[in-house]
């Protein structure tokens, strides 16, 4: 395929490359946001002539209603990067009461594409640039945009003297939005994806106790949203957002970064690089670097260390290694398996690869809680992939708590699992699963007030995550705040009204607190029966009504021991139900059995509050004592 010529406009020492989005002085990068862009693009289409105040609002605000005031100060703004004067101007003439003209000469030329990355195509009427649309994922591509993006920022802040940002006082959290896919190729999903995660990783690594990083669940919820940098920005918390783009063809990569000061919407630097996707392990240190100088925080030792070891990744192995991790995310059945044999394949490829393992251990991680595969199976595979990952690497923070998670959920060994979550934590404070599979870790030993804490630490680094907001519910349910967690499960409900797990865990706290009715409704969601009116729904609440709370839990072991029901249901599960219906004997034969199959959930047994009628029976102390002594 041929790629199409690039649209250059040049005047003075300047040139607006259109298909880039960059404004550059004698090579120098000069920032612009997508309004000046389009403003300044307006007037260079049309050198000499007059267009008006009315035309250029219609231009650049096309589906929006506007005062003059907003055109007059990104104006002024564009005068001000141009180095114009209002009273003597060079570039542009404000023909009073009606509207402006450039008066520079102005060129423009076809240059050749960069490297043979095709650009974008033109557009009649410039389009503002998603916040949101310039994000993906991509572990080790995504430092490469930093690398770069880092570089020019440099240089452009120490050229034309930017408004550089001050030391923060306390922390300052940033957001690194979604890479947004330039190729045109919907099969390029994946890199962009693993860019964007690769991205967060290692900015998460720079100073940790200085800089909060938005973790990726609630970065990936802006993706192709039309929401603006204010929005995102007071939505996460954050004082700044890193939004990027690429554009992939063959080995080829292209990328465009730029940060931006959520409080006045500012663009502290904007770069765009272009590499060989080969070349993206050795940029990640220059980039974010880069980064550290713009937000002016020095990086800890540990991700200088951290960056100074990067080793070269085979490149084949790499694009396994997104492809896992873009199909591990979605969080499902056939998402773990396609993710496992992309992780396989990745090591395959490169046998030193650490991260690699780190993301099979995940998978496995993952396959056990959700009853999908018996936990003798899983969980050694899963403990011996973070034992690899962390033969590699042992500053890897995710290696060390997928390593806690096992030992918390295998070996039912809370002491060992915490010195996993704390290295873990030491290493990468911005890892919110760290902080969230702590949390069940600290709950398990009964230290409820850190247990809390932990989770509101992940939940602060993810706030758009459903399941680390559902599990704050949980946690505070195990705690026995069950009005604090009834409020966290409607937060979470507003969050996402179709997010099973909150409902579940409304359902069991208003069961608790005697809460008939709520408890029901909240059942009846949880199932997916959604209205009342439903099939479902309908047997839910005449099982109810004829024999009151006990009828619903009757009706729930009818549906879990179905002939009909295919999948594994855990017996810690139907040992929950027997609790319910106070059938002690039943319970605690269940429970036996989850113990010798070593469910994961036998390690939460001595403070699950559904539990509380078994306390009294010397059968219950037994399996504790046993649970305790299992390590």
């Amino acid at each position: 395929m041929e790629s199409a010529p690039r649209s250059i406009y040049r005047f003075g020492p300047f040139q607006l490359d259109v298909q880039e989005r960059i404004l550059e002085r004698q090579g120098a990068p000069i920032p612009l946001t997508p309004k000046t862009f389009a403003i300044l693009r307006a007037l260079l289409e049309s050198p000499g002539h007059l267009l008006t105040k009315q035309e250029l609002i219609e231009r650049v605000w096309p589906d929006a209603t506007v005062e003059e005031g907003n055109l007059a100060r990104n104006i002024f703004t564009l005068r001000k990067l141009l180095g114009d004067d209002q009273d003597a101007a060079c570039y542009i003439e404000t023909v009073p009461k009606l509207g402006y003209r450039f008066v520079a000469p102005v060129q423009l030329v076809d240059a050749a594409p960069r490297s043979g990355i095709p650009g974008p195509p033109p557009s009649p009427v410039p389009q503002q640039q998603s916040v949101a649309g310039k994000r993906w994922q991509w572990r080790w591509a995504a430092p490469v945009i930093l690398v770069l993006a880092v570089a020019a920022a440099t240089a452009m802040v120490s050229r034309w003297q930017l408004p550089a940002l001050s030391a923060p006082a306390g922390r300052t959290m940033l957001a690194v939005l979604p890479f947004q896919n330039l190729s045109g190729d919907a099969q390029q999903e994946y890199f962009g994806d693993g860019l964007t995660e690769e991205m967060i990783a290692q900015v998460s690594r720079m100073d940790p106790e200085r800089l909060g990083v938005i973790a990726r669940t609630s970065a990936m919820q802006y993706k192709g949203t039309t929401k603006n940098v204010q929005e995102i920005g007071r939505e996460l918390g954050v004082s700044y957002l890193l939004e990027s783009s690429f554009r992939r063809e063959a080995n080829r990569v292209r990328i465009t970064a730029q940060l931006v000061r959520v409080s006045d919407q500012t663009h502290v630097w904007a770069q765009s690089y272009e590499r060989d996707v080969r070349e993206i392990l050795p940029l990640e240190s220059e980039v974010t670097q880069a980064i550290a100088r713009e937000i002016r925080i020095k990086l800890s030792p540990q991700a200088q260390a951290h960056l100074a070891s990067a080793r070269p990744v085979d490149p084949q192995a790499y694009q396994f290694y997104l492809k896992g991790r873009y199909f591990w995310n979605k969080r499902t059945q056939e998402g773990f398996w396609k993710g496992i044999e992309c992780f396989q394949q990745a090591i395959e490829k490169d046998p030193n690869y650490a991260q690699a393992y780190v993301g099979l251990a995940d998978s496995y991680i993952l396959l056990g809680p959700n009853d999908l595969l018996p936990s003798k199976q899983v969980y050694p595979l899963a403990k011996s992939a973070a034992l690899r990952a962390l033969a590699l690497d042992d500053a890897l923070a995710e290696a060390h708590a997928s390593l806690g998670f096992v030992k918390l959920l295998y070996d039912w060994n809370p002491v060992e699992a915490e010195a996993e979550f704390r290295r873990a934590i030491e290493l990468d404070s911005n890892y919110p699963t760290a902080h969230h599979w702590y949390a069940y870790d600290l709950a398990a030993a009964g230290r409820f007030d850190d247990a809390v804490r932990e989770i509101r630490q992940a939940h602060e680094l993810d706030p758009l995550s459903p399941i680390i907001s559902a599990d704050v519910a949980q946690i505070l349910f195990l705690s026995r705040r069950y009005d604090e967690a009834i409020v966290q499960s409607r937060k979470t409900v507003d969050l996402d009204p179709n997010f099973r797990q909150a409902y579940w865990y409304l359902g069991l706290i208003y069961d608790q607190k005697g809460m008939f009715d709520q408890a029901v409704q909240a059942f009846i969601k949880a199932q997916g029966a959604g209205q009342a009116d439903s099939a479902e729904g309908a047997a839910i609440q005449a099982a109810y009504r004829a024999s009151g709370i006990k009828g619903y839990w009757q009706y729930r072991l009818g549906v879990l021991q179905s002939p009909s029901r295919k999948d594994q249901v855990s017996p810690y599960t139907i040992a929950v139900v027997y609790a319910r219906l106070d059938d002690t004997n039943r319970a605690l034969e269940n429970l036996e059995k989850a113990y010798a199959e070593r469910y994961p959930s036998m390690v939460f047994v001595k403070i699950e509050p559904i539990f509380d009628s078994l306390r009294a029976d010397p059968r219950f102390h037994d399996l504790l004592r046993r649970i305790a002594m299992s390590p």
